[in-house]
């Protein structure tokens, strides 16, 4: 990065993903975030934010939920605007898990998902978790900044298996090389 670069400064996630056939229950698969502390950032989240909730300071905000995939284009969307941030915070990691309230369900058994992660109009990635095709929840970004400085992205996808509050307990732990 160079010194003029202002580094990441806000980012929309979004999800998409088709309707389960008739006749079955509904998928619902949900984003979450949790930004970490600088003093501990693979400790406690600081706080979550998913479906029904959004940032103590307008920050990280869920703009679309979708409980079943029915909509046209991506159902589910949320934005970071990291630049907004308080500086206390050196880590934001963004998650997507699917609701097992209609019994289990891994990526697997989703129809068509997808995932973009956007800045503008540049898109940063995109993954369609066929690389976790047995996960109930996966991390899909991380984004990490030294002290004051510029917000970086860290692409990856990395499974989960298990409840979703769980995941939510633990996906801040250090991601895996």
């Amino acid at each position: 990065m160079n010194g003029l670069s202002k580094g990441i400064r806000k980012v929309e996630i979004a999800l998409r993903w088709d309707p389960s056939p008739s006749g079955e229950p509904s998928t619902d698969l949900d984003l979450v975030a949790a930004p970490y502390p600088a003093d501990d950032p693979h400790g406690d989240p600081a706080y979550v934010v998913h479906f029904d909730s959004r940032s103590p300071d307008g920050t990280i905000t869920l703009n679309r939920d979708s409980q079943d995939g029915k909509g046209f284009g991506y159902d589910e969307v949320m934005t970071l605007e990291l630049d907004r941030l308080d500086p206390r915070y050196a880590r934001v990691v963004v998650g997507v898990v699917i609701q097992q309230q209609q019994g289990p369900r891994t990526f697997s058994g989703v129809r068509s998902p997808g995932l973009r992660i956007r800045e503008g109009y540049d898109v940063l990635a995109e993954d369609d978790f066929g690389g976790v095709p047995g996960a109930t929840a996966a991390t899909v970004a991380e984004f990490v900044r030294e002290g004051s400085g510029p917000w970086e992205f860290r692409a990856g996808v990395q499974s989960f298996d298990g409840d979703p509050v769980d995941f939510t307990r633990v996906m801040g732990a250090a991601r895996r090389a």
